[in-house]
């Protein structure tokens, strides 16, 4: 991963000031980087020892990081891995266009990398990356959302880029169609899973380990997973209270929106959806040799259900 970061460095370059201060503030802020994680351990268990994937890698990590910086405008937050976010230190303005610069920057690095398959996979993603945003801000304050409607936003909005950095990294590493297609199986079912559990944290993490403030998606009157449930399988005064909660927004209501989420069993009912994905992810990459790479693969599964952060 050092070469990787090497590269997300060398390539935040930019002779604008601004540009280079926003950027590397939030790159600096760290992160998990799962998604390039994803890159280079689908192409190592394929066997490629070139150089490529770490450019690719990096190339993932920065479209999710302008992914966050525009989030975060949109989400008007102010705290995203227990620093400021980008937003509230330089502004709307400079977040927008900064997260801009780094999806173009993605693209001149595509270009260089010489594969029109990796193009395709990468623009694709990032259109319906878009889309997923756009959806889940129509969801916001609507009660009526129901599960279907939740799993395509995450699908869209979180784990197509799990699904394009585990396929990009397969075609790297001259993958048949087939281990292709099981690797990005492999990363949908992951990010999908790993979307479930950031929802779950929203109402049961510690914001020192998570970074965010807890109540978040509630105070954006955000309808995930747990707030569903609780809706569908909760009494008439435990839906109403979701129900109002979810149109009214803020958090005045989190207290008891808290209890029936906790009454309801509504985020053991979400873990088991997120370890139902899991079982599909590390069921889509049995076709690969055994390897660290492999067992790296397998790891991340366990990592994205039982994780605190």
């Amino acid at each position: 991963m050092k070469a990787v970061d090497a590269v997300i460095r060398a390539r935040l370059h930019s002779d604008v000031v601004l540009v280079r201060q926003v950027a590397e503030y939030i790159v600096n802020a760290g992160g998990k980087r799962l998604r390039p994680a994803l890159v280079l351990l689908s192409a190592g268990a394929l066997g490629y020892r070139g150089a490529h994937h770490h450019e690719l890698a990096a190339v993932v990590e920065m479209i999710h990081t302008s992914t966050l910086l525009h989030d975060d405008v949109v989400d008007e937050s102010d705290l995203r891995r227990g620093r400021e976010t980008a937003n509230a230190l330089f502004g709307n303005a400079a977040s927008v266009l900064v997260g801009d610069f780094l999806y173009s920057r993605t693209f001149q690095m595509m270009v260089e990398v010489g594969s029109m398959r990796v193009m395709q996979v990468l623009s694709e993603a990032t259109n319906i990356i878009a889309e997923g945003e756009v959806l889940q801000l129509m969801n916001c304050h609507d009660a009526d959302v129901d599960e279907a409607r939740y799993l395509q936003v995450i699908r869209f909005k979180t784990a197509k880029l799990f699904e394009a950095a585990a396929q990009v990294g397969a075609i790297v590493g001259g993958a048949s169609e087939e281990v292709e297609r099981s690797l990005a199986n492999y990363g949908m079912h992951l990010g999908t899973a790993f979307q479930i559990i950031d929802d779950v944290l929203d109402y049961s993490g510690a914001e020192v380990e998570t970074g965010k403030h807890l109540g978040d998606d509630l105070a954006e009157g955000k309808p995930t997973l747990p707030l569903i449930y609780v809706m569908q399988h909760g009494n008439a005064e435990q839906a109403a209270c979701v129900r109002r909660a979810i149109e009214d927004g803020g958090r005045d209501d989190f207290a008891a929106v808290l209890a029936a989420i906790r009454a309801t069993g509504a985020l053991d009912h979400a873990k088991k959806c997120a370890e139902a994905e899991v079982a599909l992810a590390t069921q889509a990459i049995e076709c690969l040799p055994a390897s660290t790479y492999k067992d790296s693969l397998l790891e991340l599964c366990l990592f994205a259900v039982a994780r605190s952060f």
